[in-house]
């Protein structure tokens, strides 16, 4: 997509610092860290969320899973644990509409949702 933020970042035509690249994904640090170690895990493929990914992209999603077990060890946080997130739409605050996880460590992290205790 012409406009996608994401797709201009994977490629080339907008800087990033990069963690891991190959054919399918771009690994980079996003540019407003919510814990010492948080990345971005996109895939080349733009689908604008979690929603639109269809039956052929379910590999592709699949494989991304792994490609964060590696870079949680690349960057020292998968023994200590990391938090693996994906939001899809308005209301899970998605701002880039090309799907993506956030892998976040490197510090105890607090509740998923304010005033909850159930995902402690």
């Amino acid at each position: 997509m012409e406009n996608c933020l994401f797709c201009k970042i994977a490629e080339g035509s907008i800087p990033s610092n990069k963690v891991y690249e190959d054919e399918q994904f771009l690994v980079f640090h996003d540019i407003q860290p919510a814990a010492p170690t948080h990345v971005l895990i996109i895939p080349k493929k733009h689908i604008p969320t979690m929603n639109d990914a269809g039956l052929e992209d379910f590999a592709l999603i699949g494989e991304m899973h792994r490609i964060a077990q590696e870079v949680a060890k690349t960057l020292g946080v998968a023994d200590s644990g990391y938090r693996l997130i994906n939001n899809c739409g308005p209301d899970s605050g998605q701002a880039v509409y090309h799907i993506h996880y956030h892998l976040l460590g490197g510090t105890r992290l607090g509740a998923l949702v304010q005033n909850s205790d159930s995902h402690a």
